[in-house]
Parts: C-alpha cells; structure tokens; sequence
C-alpha cells in the first residue's frame, strides 16, 4: 500500500530528497563520463588492432563505472523508501503521493523549486501541473487521513 503525503509532510523530507536528487545526478554525470571514455577507448582499440591496450586504465573505467552505477541506485532507492517517486531523473522529478476528494494524485516537485507548489492527477503528470490553492490544500490529506 503506496504511503500518502499531506503537503506539509512531504515539504519535511524535500531537504533528504533534494540531496538524494543531487548525489545521484552527480553520479549520472560520473556514469556518462566513463561510459564516453570507455566507448572512446573501445573504438582506439578496434582501429589500432588491439595492439596498445592499457588494461589498468579499462579496467579502473569499469569499477568508476559500476561503483557510480551501484551508489545511483542505492540514492534512488532511498527516495522511493521514503514514498516518493522519481518520475524523471535528468529533469530531477519526484512526485509524493497524496489524495485529494479521496483519489489518489500526485504531488509534484522539480529540482530547483524551493518547495512544493503543484499537483497532478495519475493520467496528467508532469505537463497537466496545477498549482497548489487553498481548496487543494482543504481536500487534501496523507495516510493519516
């Protein structure tokens, strides 16, 4: 059973879920970068013929690689073991599930706002964003009812 926020509650975990937001698109960068890096260096090995070939350096690519990989997903699971979702992870979008007039929406949050001023139904996402107003905010409620 998927755990519902009440604004105030999920606005609480926004500092623990912008820092988790931030480790884990630093590591995206870590992982493009050495997945460039090893494609470069395949490819100069496929022209030169296998001839020079610095194992130590593909093989310290892969382990950044895969480390970077392993500690993205440990970020992104700690996320949603809070009840949020990561909806877009290049955009940083996480969405705290809610109920308002008793179905279930979304509230919606991007990395860079300072807090969380939208919502949208399950079938809308991101591009039908509402903003928060006060009738929301009146028939709006967490697992706590």
């Amino acid at each position: 059973m998927p755990r519902y926020f009440t604004r105030d509650e999920a606005q609480a975990f926004l500092p623990k879920v912008d820092r988790l937001m931030s480790q884990a698109l630093d590591l995206r960068a870590v992982m493009d970068s050495t997945e460039k890096q090893l494609r470069d260096a395949t490819r100069r090995i496929s022209m030169l013929g296998g001839v020079v070939v610095k194992h130590h350096e593909l093989i310290d690519l892969r382990a950044r690689h895969d480390a970077a990989l392993s500690t993205l997903r440990t970020a992104v699971e700690d996320i949603h073991d809070i009840g949020c979702l990561v909806k877009d992870l290049d955009l940083g979008l996480v969405d705290f599930p809610t109920l308002y007039r008793g179905q279930e929406v979304q509230l919606c949050w991007k990395r860079g706002e300072t807090g969380i001023d939208f919502w949208h139904s399950l079938e809308e996402g991101f591009r039908g964003r509402k903003p928060i107003d006060e009738d929301f905010l009146a028939h709006h409620s967490g697992s706590e009812g």
